[in-house]
């Protein structure tokens, strides 16, 4: 990679740095606290297990992994959210460490288990995260990860957001292809096997109507606050987007209720 390239990728790397730390994403993850858990229960994590959470936020999926008598690393980006995570689990022995899940600092063959929960999908480069996903895996080690689905309640979203969005930049991938199965299976290719691809539901309860969900993501959700802050200038613009935002929760909510797709993988990667 030349000085350019490594220079331009530093730079990407402290926007996706502050675009996690701005708002207060901890509180967005506990409205999908229920995933991590079901992350842990399918790659069926265990004691004494050697886990890797990778873009583990402030611990959905490291916290209840190391409940279960696991070894635990936490990795993320963002600094400001491993100290959340921290605090709110000081007694488990998790080991957090900030780290680039596009170029992790472990040894090959390091864990029995690697698993991301709607993480390792925002990270620009999909090939770099499968790559390291296996590399800091065993053989006969398990992947797990949960991304959202493009066609479901928060890929939906970030098509709205899009037209009022920064754009993407060079090279990056849309982050709900890790939502595809086809996209994912061909992103590991022969590397794994034993697959599993499920598509599955988180239920909501948060918000009575589409302006709570509107609200609420406008003030803790990192690229939501970005998308805002592109158009700031322009009243016309952030009318029109608050009016999308809140029609299309109002489109998902049904008695107080929502359903946020999901697609689960698990695989054994290969000896």
């Amino acid at each position: 990679m030349s000085i350019d390239n490594i220079t331009t990728d530093q730079a990407l790397k402290n926007k996706h740095r502050a675009l996690w730390a701005s708002g207060d994403y901890p509180a967005v993850a506990d409205v999908i606290a229920a995933l991590g858990p079901r992350l842990a229960d399918a790659a069926a994590i265990g004691p004494d297990d050697r886990v890797v959470d990778i873009a583990a936020g402030a611990g959905n999926v490291a916290i209840p992994a190391a409940r279960t008598g696991a070894h635990v690393v936490a990795t993320d980006l963002t600094p400001e959210l491993l100290e959340i995570g921290e605090s709110r689990a000081p007694d488990l022995g998790i080991i957090w460490r900030t780290a680039d899940a596009e170029d992790l600092p472990f040894d090959q063959g390091t864990f029995d288990v690697a698993v991301s929960c709607v993480g390792v999908m925002f990270a620009p480069h999909h090939q770099r995260c499968a790559d390291e996903l296996i590399r800091v895996c065993r053989p006969g080690g398990r992947i797990g990860l949960i991304n959202w689905t493009p066609t479901g309640f928060i890929g939906q979203l970030f098509s709205v957001m899009k037209p009022y969005a920064p754009p993407p930049p060079p090279g990056a991938s849309p982050g709900v292809l890790w939502g595809d199965a086809d996209h994912v299976r061909t992103l590991f290719g022969d590397r794994i096997h034993d697959v599993t691809a499920t598509t599955e539901t988180v239920p909501i309860s948060r918000f009575a109507d589409g302006a709570a969900f509107r609200d609420f993501f406008k003030a803790t959700y990192g690229p939501t606050i970005a998308t805002y802050k592109a158009i700031g200038d322009d009243p016309t613009r952030v009318a029109e987007l608050d009016a999308a935002m809140a029609a299309l929760a109002d489109d998902h909510i049904a008695d107080g209720q929502m359903a946020w797709e999901y697609l689960l993988v698990t695989g054994t990667v290969a000896g």
